[in-house]
């Protein structure tokens, strides 16, 4: 940040001498100047009205409105000259776009954002909602604001909820934005401010002139970097006895449902000043403790900080790893009874590749031999931290872990990413093959065995055995990602002969349908003696031949994993993330 103020500080006296404070004061006028123009699938008769947020602490920068008055015209010239200048840089300093920034590109179809959505009831048109379904199914995403002045990559867009609240066999839809500070500032002010780490910096020029621009608008008051950057758009968590939307550049941001089945977003919150820095967009809940572990990681040492939350939701101090001797693309990891785990893939972090306009600012480092980090879970330093090389190894997600052989051996199960490298500009080009990996703690051996060769990703489990040897996974089909097609239900105790199938259930969604991650919900997750398959499967999916999008509710344990439920969406839910299944019990008791 240092050199970037230093850089700045020079172009931007150039350009404004003596620049104007920032009035915060609330301009009323019957005309409005808009800088910039919402993507939409067809004009809305009016504008949703803004949510009120209860109890937030968030600052929100007033709409200042373009009227006669002196002041309000002097911020008007600086706003217009940002956006002149950012139309420079978009117009004559990028290299043309690549597809995986190109928005005209990476925002069609059903990629293309949508309005908020105030709460909506829905038509169940097949079947019904069981009544171990009375919670909120709530699915976050990108979906920019605003509709991008140049590169936009599919990571870049704010973070909206999609929730349907169910309750005695009736649904309720919702789309709502995650209320960060990067979304509240830049609605105020009419544009996209906040250059993006994927897909701003596109060449040198480019870098600085973006980097330069971003501190004028800090210098001038516009935007304050320490109050926030990120967009809350990949996935949610409750610990703690809270509810947050997540995404690994930023602090979660805590998050309310009313019983109307509305989303208030109430804070972005550091837990008592705990927590300073990002954290994952993938923290792991103990079913059983209601403990929450999770991590860091970024470009400067240390490269991975690893830290947890008591059931409380009280965060315990940071555990540098410094054994992570390079930055690594960790997106997210897994915890057992007793151990933390960390894969360092082939993915470096490599800024100066992205600056000198080579692609995606991750890289792949064929040299690098993929490892396997094993931590106690309760570590207070790293000197307990072990490695073991896992060759070949590249996860990006992983579905679960546990112990076997009395605590000598780690299973792990995850999609290995074929052609890593492809991660971020070419999703269609990664095939995600799901494996089964033992770490032997005693030899320190690693093996691999294949469990399923189709092209595999977001996959999940029954929540209940997180940490604990599960039997069942139900993943997403990528043909090709980032679309899913279908469903699969794998039984990962088969497959201990290559020939043996490991895919026992499957629905595919049907030609131009597609979903994303499914969700497993137990029918009766109280009960000890419950089958681990005995619930429901949670997706939504999107007909595009139609343009209607639908909320599937699927058998877990039946062979076609057959549809219990459909809920037609009074609106199109676009393609997203991750998802959450929040129970009406589990509701009540948050926020207390």
């Amino acid at each position: 940040m240092a050199s970037m103020d230093a850089l700045s500080s020079s172009f931007f006296s150039k350009l404004i001498a003596s620049p104007p404070s920032i009035s915060t004061q609330q301009y009323h006028s019957p005309s409005l100047r808009i800088f910039s123009v919402r993507i939409e699938d067809k004009p809305q008769s009016s504008a949703p009205s803004k949510p009120r947020i209860p109890t937030s602490n968030i600052q929100i920068p007033p709409l200042t409105v373009w009227s006669g008055n002196g002041a309000a015209n002097t911020i008007m010239s600086e706003a217009e000259i940002f956006d002149t200048l950012e139309d420079i840089i978009n117009t004559f300093i990028d290299p043309p776009l690549r597809p995986a920034v190109d928005p005209s590109i990476v925002l069609s179809g059903n990629f293309a954002p949508v309005n908020e959505l105030p709460p909506t009831e829905c038509e169940v048109i097949q079947g019904s909602l069981p009544p171990c379904l009375d919670g909120v199914y709530i699915r976050n995403g990108p979906n920019p604001q605003h509709k991008p002045r140049g590169p936009y990559h599919l990571f870049d867009g704010d973070g909206m909820l999609h929730s349907l609240r169910i309750s005695k066999g009736r649904a309720t839809l919702c789309s709502r934005y995650v209320k960060t500070y990067k979304y509240t500032t830049e609605r105020s002010l009419g544009s996209r401010i906040v250059p993006s780490f994927f897909s701003s910096f596109s060449n040198l020029p480019a870098f600085l002139a973006r980097a330069a621009l971003y501190v004028a608008r800090v210098v001038m008051g516009h935007y304050d970097p320490a109050k926030g950057i990120g967009v809350a758009n990949t996935s949610l968590a409750v610990f703690g006895n809270r509810l947050y939307a997540l995404a690994e550049s930023d602090l979660p941001y805590a998050l309310r449902l009313t019983s109307n089945g509305d989303i208030h977003t109430l804070d972005r919150h550091d837990f008592n000043g705990n927590l300073l820095k990002h954290m994952t967009a993938h923290p792991k809940v103990d079913p059983d403790t209601g403990e929450a572990f999770a991590f860091r990681y970024g470009p400067m040492r240390p490269f991975l900080t690893y830290f947890y939350f008591d059931a409380t939701g009280i965060k315990h101090p940071d555990v540098p790893i410094l054994s992570m001797d390079r930055p690594c693309f960790l997106h997210d990891f897994a915890i057992t009874k007793n151990y933390a785990l960390f894969v360092d893939i082939q993915m470096g972090i490599k800024p100066m590749k992205m600056i000198l306009g080579q692609g995606s600012p991750m890289a792949l480092d064929p040299s690098k031999v993929p490892r396997i980090g094993i931590i106690p879970r309760y570590a207070q330093n790293e000197s307990e931290m072990r490695w073991f090389d896992a060759p070949g190894f590249n996860p990006v997600h992983v579905v679960n872990a546990w112990e076997e052989d009395d605590g000598n051996a780690i299973v792990i199960i995850a999609p290995n990413i074929i052609s890593v490298e492809h991660a971020l500009e070419r999703m269609d080009l990664i095939h995600g093959m799901m494996e089964k990996v033992r770490v032997d703690l005693k030899t320190g051996r690693v093996t691999r065995q294949a469990i399923s060769l189709r092209n595999l990703d977001f996959a999940v489990i029954n929540p209940a055995y997180l940490g604990k040897k599960n039997r069942y996974v139900y993943s997403g089909v990528g043909e090709p990602l980032p679309k899913i097609c279908g469903v699969v239900k794998l039984d990962v105790s088969k497959g201990d002969q290559l020939e043996e199938e490991c895919t026992v259930a499957s629905r595919m969604y049907g030609a131009g349908c597609y979903g994303g991650e499914p969700f497993f919900v137990a029918k009766e997750p109280e009960n000890p003696e419950a089958e681990e398959d005995d619930g429901y499967l949670l997706s939504y999916v999107h007909d595009e031949n139609r343009g209607e999008s639908r909320f599937l509710v699927m058998d877990a344990k039946s062979p076609n994993l057959d549809l219990v439920a459909t809920v037609k969406l009074p609106q199109r839910i676009p393609y997203g993330f991750h998802g959450l299944f929040v129970k009406e019990s589990e509701l009540n008791n948050l926020y207390l």
